[in-house]
């Protein structure tokens, strides 16, 4: 995968993100919450979340020291 697909994949991945945020507080604002699907999302956002961060290592030049 070269720079320019990673850096679209990330975008791709933040809004997906961005997107269970808003599910994820409009669950939250139901009278009786579906507590099980409120689990779902928050783990596929940490799921999408350490995605990005892998692809974001990518990016960065391995520095030898």
């Amino acid at each position: 995968m070269d720079e320019a697909e990673i850096r679209t994949r990330i975008e791709l991945l933040r809004q997906d993100h961005r997107d269970l945020d808003a599910a994820i507080e409009a669950l939250r604002t139901l009278p009786m919450p579906d507590m099980i699907q409120l689990q779902r999302f928050k783990k596929k956002k940490l799921r999408l979340k350490d995605e990005i961060m892998l692809l974001e290592d990518q990016l960065i030049p391995d520095i030898i020291a």
